[in-house]
């Protein structure tokens, strides 16, 4: 089995930052690449950053000069900073990552970790 652990996330003060983490663990021949995504209430889920074992980023496009993504690959652990945050920011944010299990020799599989909320308020 492999799970994904979310650290991070809750309240923040508009133009304020936050950090989140996101470890895989579990039966993990290797992590191919590990990212986020988040969805607003009532919006459908949109991609927010993504980055490779060989640690090459991409970003949404309106986030890319104010969001940073780095990974851990010794730990399997991705890290997002998110720096001048405004209310349309605020959404539930899930970890993704596209993995090989381990005695699996091609086959790639997708998962999800479980959310965790964002809110940015006075």
């Amino acid at each position: 089995q492999v799970q994904l652990v979310e650290s991070g996330g809750g309240l923040v003060q508009p133009g304020g930052s936050l950090k989140f983490s996101c470890a895989a663990s579990g039966s993990i021949f290797n992590v191919n690449r590990m990212g986020w995504y988040r969805q607003a209430p009532g919006k459908q889920r949109e991609f927010v950053a993504r980055i490779t074992a060989g640690g090459r980023a991409n970003y949404a496009d309106s986030l890319k000069e104010r969001f940073a993504n780095a990974r851990n690959n010794a730990k399997n652990e991705v890290y997002l900073q998110m720096n001048s945050l405004n209310p349309e920011a605020t959404a539930v944010y899930y970890c993704h990552a596209e993995v090989i299990p381990d005695g699996e020799y091609v086959k790639e599989y997708a998962y999800w970790g479980q959310g965790t909320q964002v809110t940015v308020s006075p």
